[in-house]
């Protein structure tokens, strides 16, 4: 549902629209040094703003409702709320009974009878990523692994320089455009992970495809290995430095589930985002006509710009659980 994790839990709350958004994080050991100063890096680099994100700019600032006392954690639950305040609700009136093509509005409405509150997407909106991100940040105190994930590639195009163009092209078309992040994470000890069903990938993977608009996560070789012979595919292990290491990295830095000691390298796939202005046909679920819609408020032309980040504090969680189980 909305909590996530053993030892080390996420509890996620709020709506995009709502009066706050925040997050609950159990099972942090008492004594780690930490103020909202800590999690301002982060928070800014999933901050909107820039060229291809959404106008929508919030303070984005975190207060502490419990578990921290001078600057220190105390061992207990620690609450961490985000207000809202640049919110136009009133954009999103017409979507009661046309819900936007490829957003979760018509399947929240059926799962909740219509209870839900849609504004902004309310408890689906990307908005809701920006506590993980908060957590994210303890998860890496907590685990002492090292956590990089970078766009490396927009709209198909792995060029980085021509990336400015392509956005500007897509938000004059009124479209958006989809991305892939790939992620690295070093220092991470052999013998993580929990066959069967609570494999290192497994855990993981679930944590990604909770981060809303991913489509797909590949670890180490990923799709191409099915293209592989074993010769190609497989990893030797070799002696290095009085370290069993593996000779290349083709998965992932993960075997049968558990963590190798090599690095957790993966990369997670974004659609485009769903609310665009370009007009689109689709179901007045009202009256059961067809209509054309243009999807009114701020909307990134790419959101996957803003998602690295996330990313890696969805891995940081995993992996700070993980680390507490062993």
């Amino acid at each position: 549902m909305n909590s996530f994790g053993n030892n080390f839990k996420v509890s996620i709350f709020g709506e995009s629209h709502g009066t706050g958004i925040g997050i609950v994080v159990d099972g942090v050991r008492a004594g780690i040094s930490l103020c909202t100063e800590d999690l301002m890096a982060d928070i800014l680099r999933r901050k909107s703003g820039a060229k291809g994100t959404t106008p929508r700019v919030e303070a984005d600032e975190p207060e502490f409702l419990s578990g921290v006392f001078e600057g220190h954690t105390t061992g207990s639950p620690i609450a961490i709320i985000f207000r809202n305040g640049n919110t136009r609700s009133s954009d999103y009136e017409a979507l009661k009974a046309v819900p936007r093509p490829g957003h979760a509005d018509y399947v929240a409405g059926v799962k909740w009878d219509g209870f839900n509150d849609p504004r902004g997407g309310g408890h689906f909106s990307g908005r809701i990523t920006l506590p993980v991100v908060a957590a994210g940040v303890i998860a890496k105190k907590m685990s002492g692994m090292d956590f990089s994930a970078e766009l490396i590639e927009i709209g198909g195009e792995t060029d980085k320089a021509r990336w400015s163009e392509l956005l500007d092209r897509t938000s004059k078309e009124g479209d958006s455009i989809g991305g892939i992040v790939e992620c690295t994470v070093s220092g991470v000890p052999a013998g993580l992970g929990e066959p069967f069903f609570d494999s290192a990938e497994a855990l993981l993977s679930h944590a990604m495809f909770s981060i809303p608009g991913v489509r797909g996560v590949e670890f180490g070789d990923g799709f191409a290995a099915a293209r592989m012979k074993g010769s190609e595919h497989n990893d030797p292990l070799v002696l290095e430095d009085g370290a069993v290491r593996t000779v290349k990295n083709g998965a992932g830095g993960i075997n049968g589930g558990i963590t190798n000691g090599a690095q957790i390298k993966f990369r997670v796939a974004f659609k485009p985002t769903a609310s665009i202005c370009r007009e689109q046909k689709t179901l007045n679920v009202k009256t059961g006509e067809m209509v054309s819609l243009n999807v009114p408020g701020r909307h990134d032309v790419c959101f996957a710009l803003r998602t690295p980040v996330i990313v890696e504090a969805m891995a940081a969680i995993v992996l700070a659980d993980l680390a507490a189980r062993k």
